[in-house]
């Protein structure tokens, strides 16, 4: 199962969505989620159709976290032309986990507590 992790921290356990279909369904059709999503080579979200708020990271193409937001189901969201990527999770996991602006966020293969 691959992990979130910035430097030594380890956020959550990680879904990659790679695929068109996988990103465009996204946390669709969930009740909630535990964890974080990456939504690779997207630009911009929605929430149309879902049941619960999300944070949402926007990254460049070396993980680092350009800008993060909250928000609520059935919104659009705007483009974001510098971000190459998308990390999502449950709204208010990112305060718990204390990530922000300026975090380099990666995809970990492994993690031995």
């Amino acid at each position: 199962m691959p992990w979130l992790v910035s430097g030594d921290r380890v956020f959550a356990s990680l879904e990659v969505a790679d695929g068109v279909r996988s990103r465009a369904s996204g946390l669709l059709g969930r009740d909630g989620f535990d964890g974080a999503l990456w939504l690779r080579r997207t630009r911009s979200i929605h929430t149309l159709g879902m049941r619960f708020a999300i944070d949402v990271a926007f990254c460049n193409s070396e993980g680092e976290v350009l800008e993060t937001i909250r928000m609520k189901p059935w919104r659009l969201g705007r483009p974001r032309f510098r971000a190459r990527s998308v990390v999502e999770a449950e709204a208010g996991m990112f305060s718990l986990w204390g990530l922000s602006v300026g975090a380099r966020l990666e995809i970990q293969d492994s993690y031995e507590q």
